[in-house]
């Protein structure tokens, strides 16, 4: 079965009882009876699938669990409150009985950069930052000393870089360091980093997998070495997804390809639009035929599918003209997400990226005129249209 095909029928039609429902129920219930004692045993000790407990199990987030499981081509899933707990679960059990460092791209979600300066800082883990699309730097980082795992995204957030995970994923694999890739922004209908040899796979599911902006939650995917330890910290801190928004990522999930394909299709006009308009200084797009990793977009993407974001920097501008640009726009929703299915801007000074220092944005290329696009499925000619009203002087 094609992976377009799975979003639609893959984790739905599990038999209950004497009927099949054609779609997962949202399972309510905190725990869950079994014909023996014995049954019930088996299912705490899974050695028999099922569920016994809430924080442990639920039947429909073992469902989406199933299928994102599927798409991603991995051994498990886990399906958190949100993204960032995924990530949080993902950088400890990876920390787990290894050394406390990690070595993560300096271009990422400003949340997950504070997360490993902040709150693992003071645990006493150490970060290193390095650009992870210059490979030499990169792999003398994480030769520098023993190090627990590494963290890159497909996309990096907001400029739009994309590393060489297959080439990163050797390098972790030759140091035997188990490597972590947040695919949001790429989805598994783009890139699919387990197969390219990444070891845990984390999503915000409020962005392109639940894709309606109506959902907070995460989903983590693991293969077989790592998933063990994901599913002990799981049922033991138990920052799992409920049933409701579970259901609403599946129900989500099942238009992904759709979505996904209308999303792309129109970033690439609105990111050539934008990248002719006089006001507009420089675009950040992977499917710039001279974007700086053009090889690697060329290698691990299908052809003429680049993502659904686009960045740009407006002429000229700070916080006081941008503030007054977006303050214009009529129907792009100024709102921090991503992946929904209408078209999204944000400032990543003000949003994403808030909590990194002036000088430390400054440093990583995310000027005060930069903004960001994550492009809906709406008629182009219309984000266009309204693009160009508020640029107007």
């Amino acid at each position: 079965m094609k992976i377009e095909s799975k979003t639609v029928h893959w984790g739905d039609r599990r038999k209950a009882g004497n009927f099949t429902p054609v779609t997962t129920p949202i399972y309510t219930a905190a725990s869950y009876v079994y014909e023996s004692m014995e049954q019930l045993d088996r299912v705490f000790a899974l050695e028999e699938s099922g569920p016994s407990y809430a924080r442990y199990d639920n039947p429909t987030r073992s469902a989406l669990e199933e299928l994102v499981r599927e798409l991603e081509s991995g051994a498990g899933a886990i399906a958190c409150a949100s993204g960032m707990a995924g990530i949080h679960m993902a950088v400890l059990a990876a920390l787990m009985d290894r050394p406390k460092r990690v070595v993560a791209a300096n271009m990422m979600y400003g949340a997950t950069t504070s997360m490993l300066m902040n709150i693992f800082g003071p645990l006493g883990v150490e970060t290193a930052q390095v650009d992870p699309c210059d490979l030499a730097a990169f792999e003398a980082t994480l030769n520098e000393e023993k190090t627990a795992a590494v963290v890159v995204e497909t996309i990096a957030n907001p400029l739009l870089r994309v590393p060489a995970l297959d080439k990163i994923a050797a390098i972790c694999r030759a140091a035997d360091v188990p490597l972590i890739v947040d695919n949001t922004f790429a989805t598994p209908m783009l890139v699919r980093p387990l197969e390219l040899g990444a070891n845990i796979v984390c999503h915000s599911a409020t962005k392109y997998l639940a894709g309606h902006g109506d959902v907070l939650g995460g989903v983590i995917v693991a293969d077989q070495a790592n998933f063990d330890a994901l599913r002990t910290l799981s049922r033991t801190i138990g920052p799992v997804m409920g049933p409701f928004e579970s259901y609403l990522t599946l129900r989500g999930i099942k238009t992904l390809a759709l979505r996904v394909e209308r999303q792309c299709a129109n970033a690439c006009k609105v990111a050539s639009w934008l990248a002719a308009h006089p006001r507009v200084e420089r675009t950040f797009f992977p499917g710039d035929p001279k974007h700086p990793d053009a090889d690697s977009i060329g290698r691990l993407f299908p052809p003429n599918r680049y993502g659904g974001l686009v960045s740009f920097e407006l002429k000229g501008a700070g916080r006081t003209e941008v503030f007054r640009f977006m303050e214009k726009l009529q129907m792009v929703v100024r709102a921090t997400s991503l992946g929904d299915v209408h078209t999204l801007m944000m400032y990543p000074v003000m949003g994403s990226h808030r909590d990194l220092s002036p000088k430390h944005r400054e440093r990583l290329g995310i000027r005060d005129n930069l903004m960001r696009i994550s492009v809906g499925i709406e008629a182009v000619e219309d984000i266009i249209a309204d693009l160009e009203q508020a640029l107007r002087a």
